[in-house]
């Protein structure tokens, strides 16, 4: 897989994962990242400006970007998650 650039990326994805913790809560937008995610019971919380993600570089053989912030370098994972639905059968009800 070759990664055009990490804010590409984390358009389409669903799921991060930061310095090994899976992270489903992710905002990022024209100005930030922002990634919470807990690990055991402690909340983490990592912020990223817009010019840290674009300067973010992929490393091929890891399959991860590895990313600068204020609190030093992070390896960060784009995932796609898989959805489930029910919607395959129609749902059967009893009008009796």
């Amino acid at each position: 897989m070759t990664a055009a650039s990490l804010p590409i990326e984390l358009e389409s994805s669903d799921m991060l994962e930061i310095d090994g913790l899976h992270a489903f809560d992710f905002t990022f937008d024209d100005q930030q990242l922002q990634i919470t995610c807990m690990d055991g019971r402690a909340e983490k919380r990592w912020t990223f400006s817009l010019a840290q993600v674009q300067a973010a570089t992929f490393d091929d053989k890891l399959q991860s970007w590895t990313l600068t912030g204020d609190s030093g370098e992070h390896r960060l994972v784009c995932m796609s998650a898989f959805t489930g639905n029910n919607n395959d059968e129609e749902d059967e009800h009893d009008d009796a």
